[in-house]
């Protein structure tokens, strides 16, 4: 019995020991490790590694650092990252795992996206510009657009106005393409044409097509450039969980240095010699400004597995303006699902919604108050006298003292009501389907909807704004505006001997409708309700409401044909029909075509290992421009109220006149470019110029006249050209790369030259950019031969000194000593309108730039980003108004000339008309610190034991440095006449009333689960 179990434990001692054994081999052991580039040895964020055969997973942190549970040592990992080659590595019984990815030379580093599809960036034979999604999140942005500028070659952005919080973006490609029509670029999310930005956060990538072989498949919307956005998608793996902090503290960047009281009324009394200074010293300025602060919090969660992936986020944004009673606050959510169905099936859904709330203080001015003057609280703080305080002595609000009639700023900003609400969604849904091996076939359908509620509120308290004693006056404006897009496209992909072609076609349909509302009232019993009752006005204002539809349906295809990785050609054809345009006119074909030459890639370039890639890009091709209201073909009619026998009654009028050959803006564009990569790609250089002749351009003929009776006297013709030509650069530096310590440097220059090649009748066409209490009709002019928006007035010859006048100079009627002194151009001896003025400025630059600088040392970071603008004149508006008389003024006015101090360019202390003149024209020149950044990546060890996967800290400042001459707040500046409501394309280079540019102190925080 003994030896039975004896020999039975000998048996079973093997069969144990092997069970542990494999026990052992079974459990679950941790891997951790680094991801870098084999090439320059930076670290690779993003990195997916996957368990080979499961679908766990997990992704490198900012610093390239990761960490993956792994079931046995027998696992096989899986490295895998866009422009690299995939790695598996056995894991055996390693716990730490440190990887280097060799770049992937047949993608060259990445995948671009373009219209329709993707190209490999090396296949490309048009401009594209990227922006990746570091770049967008390199400092807190309201808006992903602001995010383009200084970072890509050709691309101006601009606040409409200034740091007001909420204020939409300008954005501009290669110049002004029209007069009449929009310049504004396409904006394409995820397929959806005409979309508004998502957040920054949510964007994986950005492109910028520039030329016509890149935008003409969007053929009559290509004209002015088109923004591609891609947002972020799961991939299969582990839940990943992000949460973005950030909160950023703000000023006003530059103040002017405006008389105090004592001043003011020594200056007044040199005017007014029975000005009876006031008892107060207020500093509107300080007064109206503040300490603003803004806070943007992201959480997003990501993942998925073999069939399915998905990423959600949800993004609250509130910005506290550096002007009080301003700010805006919104909410949003991004999600996108994709679903393998079958191997041949996938689904898609990508859906965007956000809710915005501004409150904002009047700006711009506007020019239309009691006795004029505007009511826009900016140009008011420089204005309104210093010696008076908020409250009379009465208690009531003071009004100014010189000059216009005006209630006070800071009553203006604290009193008034000004609320938008906005309300957006987008969802868009797609099925990809492949029939045969190498065609496919891809249909979307997206529909998105925006409702705004705009109130104004004006309290009886704002005697002169309300209306001059109404009881206050409010009003509602509602507009709500869909829009549903329909695509199907077919995509055909093979090998053809030693080239690869890809074939597209597909139809689009697009339908746009706005619906618009508005009403108002006056005389409120009470202040209470705002805008919310407007009922109980005692004078009901006549409410309006509109309703416009526009649709474009479209075919296009599109060939990509490359052969032996050497010779590239792309031909592009779209043909649109557009519902705004005259019945004949209505279609228009848009063709393109492009040639590369990858000469790197010929057996003569082979032994110049210096050189890494070297292609010539040439492209010709007709994009359109129908971005014009609806119906301006179309004769339309109009109600006028008319006095018949004591009664007011409503008669039908002409509207407009018709014009049955109204058609499509055509833009001709030749782009010839060169992409060069030395050393092992380094460096990288692409070099693009171009040339585009925008003909047929939409122009409002005005020399209809009158008496014909029409309301609109101004219908709208093709009449005219006009040209854009320029140079950009684009250049990427890997400067130092080492274990330890990396520096690349990105940096990007443009110009452009804007000029009309013929317009109406070869006449000027003479505009006004000033508020309307200016009382002039002139500030700039477009000309044959002239870039767009010149500016026109008198040219100043300085301070006439008494006796005889300067050879070619004269004086305005009723002139003495002191005054100014202008150019007699037609040499009469006298100064007159017209006759007088000239060309005096253009803000056109002459050049812009960015340049972005990137360190790392270890776990810390640190960019610098500076952009600026050499050229490029500015009417300062302000310093018309600031020296004439009837207001404050800055401490310059205090060097004017007087009979002891002539030595002086400042004419007497006088009132005087707003003239206009190259006196207050400066050059708008700068150069900016955009963006300083230091960030920190917490130790990966330190991180895994408080359960996280990533943490990452950084301080930055935005805005913090500008070097400039010009004497106005900013140098950046865009008035657009009496209440924003200028053309965009023509009104350049103005200031008044802007909104002021802000520096920020910011604070951010990223974790990862």
């Amino acid at each position: 019995m003994q030896k039975q179990l004896k020999n039975l434990k000998v048996k079973w001692i093997p069969i144990l020991v092997f069970t542990l054994f494999g026990f052992a081999l079974n459990a679950q052991q941790t891997v951790t490790g680094k991801v870098t580039s084999a090439s320059d040895g930076m670290s690779l964020p993003g990195v997916n590694i996957v368990v080979k055969g499961t679908t766990q997973g997990a992704s490198t942190d900012l610093d390239g650092m990761y960490s993956i549970n792994v079931p046995s040592q027998e696992s096989i990992l899986v490295f895998s990252y866009l422009g690299f080659t995939t790695q598996e590595i056995a894991v055996g019984s390693r716990t730490e795992i440190n990887v280097a990815l060799a770049d992937d030379a047949a993608q060259l580093n990445e995948i671009v996206v373009v219209g329709y599809g993707s190209r490999k960036k090396s296949d490309l034979t048009g401009a594209v510009s990227s922006v990746n999604s570091k770049e967008l999140t390199a400092f807190p942005l309201l808006d992903a657009s602001q995010a383009l500028q200084g970072r890509a070659a050709g691309v101006v952005v601009q606040s409409n106005n200034g740091g007001e919080p909420g204020a939409p973006i300008n954005i501009q490609i290669r110049g002004n393409t029209s007069i009449g029509a929009s310049s504004n670029p396409l904006i394409v999310v995820d397929g959806f044409v005409g979309a508004v930005f998502p957040q920054p956060a949510d964007i994986a990538s950005m492109e910028i097509l520039k030329d016509a072989s890149a935008t003409a498949i969007y053929g009559s919307r290509g004209a002015n450039g088109v923004v591609l956005v891609t947002t972020k998608k799961g991939s299969k793996g582990k839940l990943t969980v992000e949460i973005n902090s950030n909160y950023s503290t703000q000023n006003t960047t530059n103040e002017l240095d405006l008389l105090n009281a004592d001043q003011f009324a020594a200056y007044q009394t040199t005017l007014n010699s029975g000005y009876t200074q006031g008892d107060a010293n207020t500093d509107w300025q300080d007064l109206l400004y503040r300490n603003g602060s803004t806070q943007n919090h992201q959480f997003s969660f990501s993942g998925g597995s073999e069939k399915v992936n998905f990423y959600a986020s949800t993004n609250y944004f509130k910005q506290e303006g550096v002007i009080v009673n301003s700010e805006f606050e919104r909410i949003s959510f991004l999600a996108n699902v994709d679903a393998e169905v079958t191997d041949k099936l996938k689904l898609g859904m990508n859906l965007f919604g956000s809710r915005g709330n501004q409150d904002g203080v009047p700006t711009q001015s506007t020019g239309q108050t009691a006795n004029g003057g505007g009511d826009d609280v900016v140009s008011l703080t420089f204005r309104f006298a210093p010696d008076l305080g908020i409250k009379d002595e009465n208690g009531n609000n003071t009004i100014n003292s010189v000059g216009d009639n005006v209630d006070n700023p800071y009553a203006i900003a604290t009193e008034g009501v000004n609320s938008t609400k906005n309300d957006n969604f987008r969802a868009n849904l797609y099925a990809d389907y492949e029939i045969l091996e190498g065609l496919s076939f891809k249909t979307t359908f997206g529909y998105s909807t925006r409702n705004q509620n705009f109130g104004l509120f004006r309290p009886s308290t704002l005697i002169v704004t309300a209306g001059g004693g109404t009881g206050g006056s409010a009003t509602i404006q509602n507009l709500k505006n869909t829009n549903i897009l329909s695509e199907n496209y077919l995509t055909y992909n093979r090998e053809v001997g030693k080239g690869d072609l890809t074939l597209l076609a597909g139809y689009s349909y697009q339908k746009n409708t706005t619906e618009t509302f508005s009403a108002g009232a006056q005389g409120f019993t009470s202040d209470s309700f705002s805008f919310s009752n407007l009922g109980s006005g005692a004078v009901q204002l006549i409410p309006t409401s509109s309703f416009s539809e526009t649709e474009i349906q479209s075919q296009f295809g599109r060939i990509n044909f490359d052969w032996d990785d050497k010779y590239l050609f792309t031909a592009t054809v779209r043909r649109d029909g557009s519902s705004n345009f005259a019945k004949n006119e209505k279609y228009a074909i848009f063709p393109s075509g492009a040639i590369g030459w990858k000469i790197s890639n010929e057996e003569f370039m082979q032994g110049i290992e210096q050189i890494s890639n070297l292609k010539l890009r040439a492209s010709y091709g007709v994009t359109g421009n129908q971005g014009i209201a609806p119906y301006g073909s179309l004769a339309t009619f109009g109600s006028v109220f008319t006095p018949i026998n004591g009664q007011t009654v409503i008669n039908v009028t002409p509207g407009q006149v018709a014009n049955p050959d109204l058609k499509w803006e055509s833009s001709y564009q030749t782009n010839i470019g060169l992409d060069v990569g030395l050393l092992d790609n380094r460096i990288s250089l692409s070099l693009d110029y171009y040339n585009i002749d925008t003909k047929d351009l939409i122009i409002a003929d005005t020399s209809q006249p009158q008496y014909l009776g029409f309301l609109n006297p101004a219908s709208l013709r093709n009449v005219g050209e006009i040209n854009n030509r320029g140079f950009e650069i684009n250049l990427n530096t890997r400067n130092i790369s080492n274990e330890n310590f990396t520096w690349t440097t990105d940096f990007n220059w443009s110009t452009n030259k804007n000029e009309f090649v013929t317009l109406l009748n070869g006449e000027d066409i003479f505009q006004d950019a000033s508020p309307g209490y200016f009382n002039i009709d002139r500030t700039h002019v477009l000309r044959e031969g002239e870039s767009v928006g010149v500016f026109w007035g008198y040219e100043y010859q300085g301070v006439y000194q008494g006796g005889d006048l300067p050879a070619g100079t004269g004086l305005l009627p009723g002139a003495e000593a002191g005054d100014q002194l202008f150019t007699d151009l037609d040499g009469d001896g006298e100064i007159t309108p017209g006759d007088d003025q000239k060309i005096i400025g253009d803000p056109t630059p002459n050049w812009t730039f960015g340049i972005t600088n990137n360190f790392t040392y270890k776990n810390f970071d640190l960019n610098i980003f500076f952009q600026g603008s050499q050229g490029g004149d500015i009417m300062n508006l302000t310093a018309v108004q600031l020296f004439n008389g009837d207001s404050n003024a800055t401490t310059d006015i205090l060097n004017s000339w007087t009979p002891t101090n002539t030595d002086t360019n400042i004419p007497r202390a006088r009132l005087r008309g707003k003239e206009i003149s190259s006196r207050f024209v400066e050059d708008g020149s700068y150069i900016r610190l955009k963006n300083i950044a230091i960030g920190y990546n917490l130790p990966l060890e330190l991180v895994e034991k408080i359960g996280l996967d990533g943490v990452r800290v950084s301080i930055s400042a935005q805005n913090l440095l500008t070097i400039t001459d010009y004497s106005g707040l900013d140098p950046e500046v865009n008035f657009l006449g009496s209440g924003g409501s200028g053309n965009q394309n023509t009104f350049n280079g103005f200031d008044f009333g802007n909104y002021p540019t802000v520096k920020s102190f910011n604070f951010a925080v990223n974790l990862r689960f």
